[in-house]
């Protein structure tokens, strides 16, 4: 895994550990998705659903693969190194993305404007200003919204180690 990979998956766990106790458990993914459901409160119910149901089921999906000692958490020892890992979660990750940028779109007309986007990136945990920048990187339009499509494959791109240079890199801690 390259250096982008290694920063990416420390970065996504402490997406996360939502609750900030250090280790992942059932209570951050409850957390994450109560965050992001109340920003998408005018989304459709099946979309809304399926982010709860994606959330879910990366917590069953990191819990099943990565807790090696049965505890019943997932510590940052087990979590790097596997969490980008295709095989194991490709699939996952899809979900998440196509259930995250579907939020992005209320009204089904497959754009995301600016301030949706931010707010939900905000839900998640990222910070204002590299949210900023990976919605530029994104190219929007003239009316400052992107596609669900590219946010959702930005989003496939992040949990991709074999890829550099994406602008969800963005979303990594900027020299000072």
């Amino acid at each position: 895994m390259g250096h982008e990979a290694d920063q990416r998956a420390a970065l996504v766990f402490t997406l996360f550990d939502a609750n900030g106790n250090g280790v992942l458990d059932p209570d951050d993914f409850k957390l994450m998705t109560e965050r992001v459901l109340e920003v998408a409160a005018d989304s459709p119910a099946a979309d809304r659903q399926a982010l709860a149901d994606s959330l879910d089921d990366y917590w069953r999906v990191l819990s099943e693969t990565l807790d090696t000692n049965g505890d019943g958490v997932i510590s940052p020892e087990e979590f790097n190194g596997f969490v980008l890992n295709p095989k194991l979660f490709g699939a996952t990750a899809s979900q998440f993305a196509d259930a995250l940028a579907a939020l992005g779109d209320p009204d089904g007309d497959g754009l995301i404007g600016r301030g949706r986007f931010l707010a939900l990136m905000t839900a998640i945990g990222f910070r204002p200003a590299n949210s900023e920048a990976l919605f530029d990187a994104f190219g929007p339009d003239a009316e400052d919204r992107i596609t669900v499509a590219v946010w959702a494959q930005g989003i496939r791109d992040y949990y991709s180690p074999e890829k550099s240079g994406i602008p969800g890199d963005r979303l990594l801690p900027q020299p000072a």
